[in-house]
């Protein structure tokens, strides 16, 4: 089996090994959800229901399903959290630290790779102490429009 590189989604096989990992069942649900979320990479529970509507509509699913799916995988360390400027929830199939790029008029987040980035923020918290509260972690979102030159592309 080829190694899967940081920039590839997990596939359905190393994705069944993440729940069991977890202790979680392997459900056609979450096979399902996770199917549309390899081809969205980042997405609203909005959007992956629209999309499993669109691939399966024999089998109607609710945005209150799919989002509850989506928080389980992100409670569980498999997916993470991304808040849109309008207060959306997005969903990052991508759990490791990364910065991203959050498009406004579009509401597109795009990975931003940058090691020394966040090399450069963990040494400057690194041992700071914030009275009544413990730093989890860095999350990153550079908020920004396209250009009319470069309306839909980002660097990768």
């Amino acid at each position: 089996m080829a190694r899967r590189r940081m920039t590839d989604p997990p596939d359905m096989e190393a994705f069944r090994k993440m729940l069991k990992a977890k202790s979680m069942n392997v459900t056609e649900q979450r096979l399902s959800v996770h199917a549309v979320m390899m081809q969205l990479i980042h997405a609203s529970a909005d959007m992956v229901c629209e999309r499993l509507a669109a691939q399966h509509p024999e089998t109607p699913v609710t945005t209150a399903s799919v989002y509850n799916i989506l928080s389980q995988l992100s409670d569980a360390g498999i997916y993470a959290r991304r808040m849109s400027a309008g207060n959306k929830m997005f969903f990052d199939i991508f759990a490791y630290p990364h910065a991203h790029l959050y498009d406004v008029r579009n509401h597109e987040f795009h990975d931003m790779i940058d090691d020394e980035l966040r090399a450069l923020l963990e040494k400057h918290f690194r041992g700071r102490r914030f009275r009544g509260y413990h730093i989890d972690g860095i999350d990153v979102q550079l908020v920004c429009h396209p250009t009319r030159k470069n309306s839909k592309h980002f660097p990768k």
